[in-house]
């Protein structure tokens, strides 16, 4: 079930999916997330609970929340301890003067970038796979 771990196979397999919706990151200082919400991700830190979840759950909440962004899921399984990878994907989009917030599951690695340079996005990391050798 190991992911892969040479860069090369790594960006040049890679797809990117975006996901519907936009995301936000929400802070609550106890370890309970509220009835009724379904947060896409859950972190568990020091200073309390960052949920990232829909806008909409977050509005419909009354949730105080930051950094409305869109999900972009890269569709290759990297090992969790793969060097490089979400470097080099991070530089290209710093180049591009684009923020990422990157979150590692066990099977993908998920990107959130800002909402209003989704399709900026996805043209990079359709290039960087292309550009691969």
């Amino acid at each position: 079930m190991s992911g892969e771990h040479d860069l090369n196979i790594l960006l040049r397999s890679m797809s990117a999916t975006l996901i519907d919706g936009t995301f936000v990151f929400v802070t609550l200082p106890e370890r309970e997330i509220p009835d009724g919400l379904s947060p896409r991700m859950v972190f568990q830190e020091a200073e309390g609970t960052t949920l990232i979840l829909l806008k909409s759950e977050a509005e419909a909440h009354a949730m105080a929340y930051e950094f409305p962004s869109r999900m972009i899921t890269l569709n290759v399984h990297s090992a969790l301890d793969a060097v490089g990878f979400i470097a080099l994907i991070a530089t290209k989009l710093a180049a591009a003067g684009m923020g990422v917030n990157p979150v590692a599951g066990f099977f993908h690695d998920h990107l959130f970038i800002p909402e209003d340079r989704a399709d900026d996005a996805i043209a990079i990391l359709k290039q960087i796979a292309s550009d691969a050798v």
